[in-house]
């Protein structure tokens, strides 16, 4: 922010008593009145924000850029960089300084023995464990972003589903839809088996990771349960039922911001988490579905919703 120098008028200046210089000088009486600037007056650090390229993320880095720009500082924005595997070597580099992560996704990706589970804090504390040196997961938000079971309102009307467990009994006369790899992820396939005691082995079709193809699929009839995640806008503007993961096999997948050390000042970290603790499940959901389904720019969304939010200056 410039300051703004106000000049007073030359008849006041001729008529104010002078000063002694050793009064606004430095302590050897040298002449020099150059001001020390106040800590208020200092300029902040330079922050690069990247996201990932789907819009989960690059709303949530968009109000990241929102809040710590309108607090005064440098921020350059890297959004849509890639997958996991580009943006995160780029983090531990030094090439972006912030990024929106997911916190069980990531644990499991830095250490697939990382202990976590249903709990946030509980993933929290598995993902500081693993975390490489030099960066720092902040607090984890309640808006998060997860596999989700999904059925039509009518299969869920007809077949009495409200929640997974009561997949049980009926896998032969439906059928999952989801990515190739499902029957060997712990969370799909495996999963199903291991926690719920339910079979989709005779009745599974390979489509993709929660994409166009599941949702055609699910919306056309040509499968009766898809895998999606949670922050999918189809969901919400197709008024389809997600069922509860009742017996909690999915991971904890809470929004987590995580940054460099250096990078990241004390203030910094505050109205970085300030957004996390803002952002609820609802209010995520429905800006994934405009960016996703209504197609409206991410960092309009995003900049509307912090000022909604009062988290910065409108």
């Amino acid at each position: 922010m410039k300051l703004l120098r106000r000049h007073l008028p030359v008849a006041l200046l001729l008529g104010l008593t002078l000063i002694p210089l050793s009064a606004c000088g430095d302590d050897d009486g040298d002449g020099d009145t150059t001001a020390t600037e106040s800590p208020s007056e200092e300029e902040k650090g330079a922050i690069t924000i990247g996201s990932a390229d789907f819009s989960d993320s690059s709303i949530v880095a968009a109000m990241y850029a929102e809040v710590l720009e309108d607090a005064g500082y440098d921020v350059t924005r890297q959004f849509n960089i890639g997958a996991r595997d580009t943006y995160f070597p780029a983090l531990e580099d030094g090439e972006i300084d912030l990024v929106p992560e997911f916190v069980g996704t990531l644990a499991v990706f830095l250490d697939e023995n990382a202990e976590t589970s249903s709990d946030a804090d509980e993933t929290k504390a598995a993902l500081d464990e693993v975390l490489p040196e030099g960066l720092v997961a902040l607090e984890p938000s309640e808006a998060e972003s997860t596999n989700v079971f999904v059925v039509t309102a009518d299969t869920a009307e007809s077949e009495g589903l409200e929640a997974v467990s009561d997949l049980a009994g009926k896998e032969a006369d439906l059928t999952l839809g989801g990515p190739p790899e499902c029957p060997e992820r712990p969370f799909c396939m495996l999963g199903l088996n291991d926690v719920y005691g339910i079979d989709f082995t005779d009745n599974f079709r390979p489509l993709d990771a929660g994409g166009p193809l599941t949702k055609e699929a699910l919306s056309g009839g040509d499968i009766d349960v898809a895998l999606l995640f949670s922050t999918d806008g189809a969901i919400l503007e197709n008024g389809w039922t997600v069922l509860e993961d009742d017996e909690e096999l999915q991971q904890a997948d809470n929004v987590i911001a995580v940054g460099r050390e250096e990078a990241l000042d004390e203030e910094a970290q505050e109205l970085i988490d300030e957004v996390g603790s803002t952002l609820t499940n609802e209010d995520y959901n429905e800006l994934n579905k405009r960016v996703g389904v209504d197609q409206e720019d991410p960092e309009d969304v995003a900049r509307e919703y912090v000022e909604e939010k009062g988290l910065i200056g409108s």
